[in-house]
């Protein structure tokens, strides 16, 4: 088969490559670029750990082709943290202990940076659990997690305000 030629912006740096029109986007992201943050968890789009956010919108990296992101902007859990430090999600995660074994923490904080953009920083606990139906955690039950996307979520809001004074 032949190769096609593709361009996009991986965590603010651009990209080029030219890559088997089939391959995956969660393939061309851990393989390729090495960036193993992106999880395959299940490889049919259940369980969450590949989300990435495409265009800041969140997307199960192994559903998608990468053809499919040429032109496009991908931010992959590497390309959260700023030079000062976690990001405010991440953070959150952290203080909150919304993880456990840490296999699905990469796509439950690009699902809660991705939840956050649609639907602002005030979120409750049912807005979360209903918004994090496509993301499986095996380990903690989920009420740390949601307590770290409203704390993070908060921290953002916080941050946001800060920023526009």
């Amino acid at each position: 088969m032949a190769k096609i030629s593709i361009s996009m912006a991986v965590n603010g740096k651009p990209v080029s490559t030219t890559l088997d029109p089939r391959t995956l986007l969660v393939q061309f992201l851990r393989e390729k670029l090495l960036l193993t943050g992106t999880h395959v968890g299940c490889d049919t789009s259940q369980c969450g750990a590949c989300v990435v956010l495409v265009d800041g919108a969140a997307v199960k990296s192994c559903t998608m082709l990468a053809v499919q992101a040429d032109g496009t902007s991908v931010t992959t859990i590497e390309g959260v943290a700023g030079p000062a430090g976690l990001h405010p999600m991440q953070e959150a995660f952290r203080e909150h202990h919304g993880l456990q074994c840490g296999f699905c923490t990469p796509g439950m904080i690009m699902s809660a940076l991705d939840m956050v953009a649609r639907l602002g920083p005030a979120l409750d606990a049912a807005t979360i659990r209903e918004n994090l139906e496509g993301n499986l955690c095996r380990c903690t039950g989920y009420h740390n997690i949601v307590k770290a996307i409203a704390a993070g979520a908060e921290a953002m809001g916080a941050g946001a305000k800060a920023a526009a004074e």
